[in-house]
């Protein structure tokens, strides 16, 4: 098992980084969040999963151990798998996850993309005794002050900056994404990041 990876962060893309460890490139997946935190030539440590199946290894990297093992506990339960479980934790974080789980809240997981109503009930059985008790460190959401950027802008300027584009740049892709943002129910960085950099591929 490869618990984690150490070392300077060579490539960043939607929804993966390469970290260089003793001259070896290796391609992690992770979520938006963990990827905003990273930054292009500079140290990175990041937990990791390894995934095995027939025809593939794939690396998953998370930016602490309680999102590695709140992975490894979600991705076990039938019907889910290692990448419906990253995009669980790219909702949620792992105490959210907890406290949804210990309280019933459907609706919760029905915001991920790909759960249902259905699912959502048997995940809700499935994980009842496995993901722990709730540790009482989820702050309740707060609206944004008047004038404040939206919590989801800032992500997405970081993530860009990251991935090497100027912060001018960025905050023009943020601006070109921002309808897409306000139309969403529910904000996914991750698809807005994909739109950021196509809108900055027409601009070049």
């Amino acid at each position: 098992m490869i618990a984690f990876v150490q070392g300077p962060v060579m490539a960043l893309a939607p929804g993966s980084a390469v970290v260089e460890v003793g001259g070896v490139g290796l391609a992690v997946q992770c979520t938006p969040t963990t990827l905003a935190a990273l930054r292009l030539g500079e140290p990175a440590k990041l937990a990791t999963s390894l995934v095995v199946r027939e025809d593939s290894l794939t690396l998953y990297g998370f930016a602490d151990e309680d999102e590695r093992a709140t992975f490894e506990v979600l991705q076990a339960a039938p019907g889910v798998g290692p990448r419906l479980a990253q995009a669980m934790l790219g909702v949620h974080s792992p105490e959210a996850l907890r406290v949804a789980v210990a309280g019933g809240d459907e609706r919760a997981l029905i915001k991920v993309p790909g759960i249902g109503k259905a699912k959502a009930a048997k995940l809700l059985l499935e994980y009842k005794d496995k993901l722990g008790h709730p540790h009482g460190t989820v702050v309740p959401a707060q609206q944004p002050a008047a004038g404040a950027p939206a919590p989801w802008s800032e992500q997405l300027h970081a993530a860009l900056v990251g991935l090497g584009y100027a912060p001018r740049e960025a905050e023009e892709a943020v601006v070109a994404v921002t309808p897409e943002a306000e139309a969403q129910q529910r904000t996914d960085v991750g698809a807005l990041l994909k739109a950021a950099l196509r809108s900055l591929n027409r601009t070049r």
